[in-house]
């Protein structure tokens, strides 16, 4: 009898420890998560009643928390909703977070380590909770001159400041405006999710971030950047450029866009054909280069990683990882399996104005508590030195004949030099091409790097162009950053 009463016993302590440790696992290990999820009411309840942080653009805040005469304390309210909505992201009781609202949540809320002191101070006091604030690097004007230029059309701008990585516009067209999934109205707002989700424009994707585009023309800064950091070639080398180009393997020729040689001639300079951006003569340097060449320098300049961290699905920019002659001679003009996101591309044109150094991109850039004492401070960090100074000398060179003198005139700024590149990058035979554009300027001091991509624009096939219609809308979003 004993004996039983001691293996119960004993079985009952182990069942406490047991209940104890998971208690005590779950607090200390699990509670952000368990507190994180979204069909946690009571967490929300709580949160939703917390006054929520403002996320600013210098001291003008495009999400910020308005007192509410409902169950919950505050609306979450976006003044200029779908401007800023691929960054800002949305703040639902429903559906949870997105963008900025998801990944600085526990700074907005007040709940991070970092501001622990205050909560101490708020309990000792008696005061509510309250979030601290997220102020971004974008610059206004140039996100406003990124929305307006992309209107009527499907795509996406990102600008850079070379320097420093600092991300002064990221703007996705369609947009939504997260004002309908954070009302209190839950009839609503799941009505606006359903239609959201359902709209094949997908206007809840980030197009600068969430999506790969092959980069078409604008790979070619990439190749360029390969063939003169090798050695053997320099911006005035000549390069076979005929208006077909025979293929190894395959009876199927790569061919210029016009269907003519390169600037009047079967062999071009590289500069010449950077100029007109002749797909048989970056073919040619693509195979002299070999796939191996080509893929190290895409990973200078950022491709093969995840670029930002504080945004959610950051796509990474990818070179093809076995591609054989023909598939490399179209890898090295941007198509094949070479993709991007526009984000990639700005950080190419950023690398080449920065001297060759890339900068890691960047969108917070501090965070402070309610009583304004700074938390952090992002500092500009390095990636890769893509190139050399004088390689990218070299390309700036070059960049700036092509707006000067080839395809990219339309991104000319009067009074400021501007180097860029143009890209058309073929897609499926019953859809229009993209159209690209990447830039930087002032060319002799950069103060912004911008790349757009025009998905679609509702125009016929053979009128679309890198330089017809993304290059205005960089010339706008440079204007914007420079004052002009």
């Amino acid at each position: 009898m004993n004996s039983a009463i001691r293996r119960l016993a004993v079985a009952a302590m182990i069942l406490m420890l047991a209940l104890m440790a998971n208690s005590t696992y779950l607090q200390a290990f699990r509670s952000n998560e368990i507190n994180g999820r979204n069909d946690n009411n009571r967490v929300r309840d709580s949160q939703f009643s917390v006054n929520r942080g403002p996320i600013l653009i210098g001291n003008t805040p495009i999400a910020k928390s308005d007192p509410a005469n409902d169950r919950f304390k505050y609306q979450r309210t976006y003044p200029s909703g779908p401007v800023y909505a691929p960054v800002t992201g949305f703040y639902s009781y429903l559906f949870g977070r997105g963008g900025i609202e998801l990944t600085m949540n526990s700074e907005l809320n007040g709940s991070d380590p970092s501001m622990a002191f205050r909560r101490i101070i708020d309990v000792i006091s008696n005061r509510p909770q309250q979030g601290g604030s997220v102020a971004l690097t974008l610059n206004a004007a140039a996100q406003q001159a990124a929305y307006n230029g992309l209107s009527g059309k499907i795509g996406a701008v990102v600008a850079i400041e070379p320097k420093t990585g600092k991300i002064l516009a990221m703007a996705s067209r369609p947009s939504y405006d997260p004002n309908q999934l954070a009302s209190h109205d839950n009839t609503k707002v799941g009505t606006a999710w359903k239609n959201l989700n359902a709209a094949k424009e997908k206007p809840m994707s980030n197009r600068a971030v969430q999506e790969l585009y092959p980069p078409g023309s604008t790979f070619k800064l990439v190749t360029a950047a390969a063939a003169l950091s090798s050695g053997k070639y320099t911006p005035d080398s000549k390069v076979s450029s005929p208006a077909e180009l025979p293929l190894p393997q395959t009876t199927v020729p790569l061919v210029n866009e016009d269907g003519k040689n390169c600037g009047g001639s079967n062999t071009a300079t590289l500069t010449v054909a950077l100029r007109y951006s002749c797909n048989t003569a970056f073919g040619t340097v693509g195979m002299a280069l070999g796939a191996d060449a080509l893929r190290e320098q895409a990973a200078k300049f950022g491709f093969g990683a995840r670029p930002l961290t504080e945004l959610p699905a950051v796509a990474t920019s990818q070179f093809p990882a076995d591609p054989n002659e023909p598939q490399t001679a179209q890898s090295a003009i941007g198509q094949f399996d070479v993709q991007a996101t526009p984000l990639q591309m700005a950080m190419v044109a950023a690398g080449i104005a920065n001297k060759g150094e890339v900068m890691k991109p960047y969108l917070v850039q501090s965070v402070k508590t309610p009583d304004l004492k700074t938390v952090s401070e992002t500092k500009p960090e390095s990636l890769h030195q893509a190139v050399t100074p004088e390689v990218a000398s070299q390309l700036t060179a070059m960049m700036l004949d092509v707006v000067n003198n080839g395809t990219g005139k339309p991104g000319q700024i009067k009074g400021v030099q501007v180097a860029g590149k143009t890209g058309t990058a073929q897609t499926a035979k019953d859809r229009p091409p993209f159209a690209w554009f990447t830039a930087f300027a002032p060319a002799d001091d950069p103060k912004v790097a911008v790349a757009v991509l025009i998905e679609s624009a509702n125009i016929p096939r053979d009128d679309i162009a890198g330089g017809k219609l993304a290059a205005p809308i960089a010339k706008s979003v440079m204007e914007a950053v420079l004052g002009q």
